[in-house]
């Protein structure tokens, strides 16, 4: 099976290296020859065949509650890269919030299965090393699709690869790391259930994809407070929010 999807993944990068048109051409994405088969890769194989029939058994047998504490767990786990990145912006309070979160939800949440924190005003503060990069002035750099994962920048892709050092999650054994992961995408894929239809039903997935991605990002970048600029009309700032 995994020789089939390899043959198959360097077949469509192959393919997807011919010459993009000229009107699809964005600055943004120099790789888009092969970030558009690696998508599409993405989405008729992986998702389609082993992640969205996941997420749909996942959601049909997992009760509410417990999804919501598998959040909360997740969630919480990466609180402390989440303060340390806020510390690394200059922001202080958001630090403080995020500590007193870890603090608070490990231990009368019970190790984060409940978010007792929010309960007591402490909201999420969610920063990653990618928006402590843009912070510092770093430029967004080439769009990426990468397998298995979906959209992203080189900038957010450093990003991710610094905050997977920082502790506590580095202090996981391996099966923990992986399950941790594994309960991530699954809980975010199942997250975006109720916004295929404005991907599918859009004249070009891929670039709708993308040009979502970017406004996500400029709005957590900002902390919800991005410069005033004309959004398309189909945008939904909630769509790939776990991404």
């Amino acid at each position: 099976m995994l020789k089939v999807v390899l043959t198959g993944l360097l077949a469509l990068t192959v393919i997807g290296c011919a010459q993009v048109p000229e009107e699809k051409k964005d600055p943004r994405d120099p790789l888009q020859s092969i970030n558009r088969p690696l998508y599409d890769f993405n989405m008729d194989v992986l998702d389609a065949y082993i992640l969205r029939p996941v997420a749909k058994g996942y959601v049909s047998v997992t009760p509410a509650p417990v999804r919501s504490s598998i959040v909360n767990f997740t969630t919480n786990i990466a609180a402390p890269t989440d303060a340390v990145n806020a510390a690394l912006q200059g922001k202080p309070d958001y630090m403080a919030i995020n500590v007193a979160r870890f603090l608070v939800n490990s231990t009368v949440g019970i190790f984060g299965l409940f978010d007792v924190a929010k309960t007591l005003g402490l909201e999420l503060k969610d920063e990653d090393f990618g928006q402590t990069l843009g912070v510092w002035g770093v430029g967004d750099g080439a769009y990426i699709m990468v397998p298995g994962m979906g959209p992203t920048t080189a900038r957010n892709l450093t990003g991710d690869v610094v905050d997977n050092l920082v502790l506590p999650e580095i202090a996981l054994s391996t099966p923990q790391t992986i399950l941790v992961f594994a309960l991530r995408a699954v809980e975010a894929r199942a997250a975006l259930m109720s916004q295929e239809k404005l991907l599918n039903e859009s004249l070009d997935p891929y670039t709708f994809l993308k040009d979502v991605y970017y406004q996500r990002q400029l709005y957590e970048l900002y902390d919800g407070n991005p410069p005033l600029e004309e959004e398309p009309d189909d945008f939904d700032e909630n769509f790939l929010e776990n991404l």
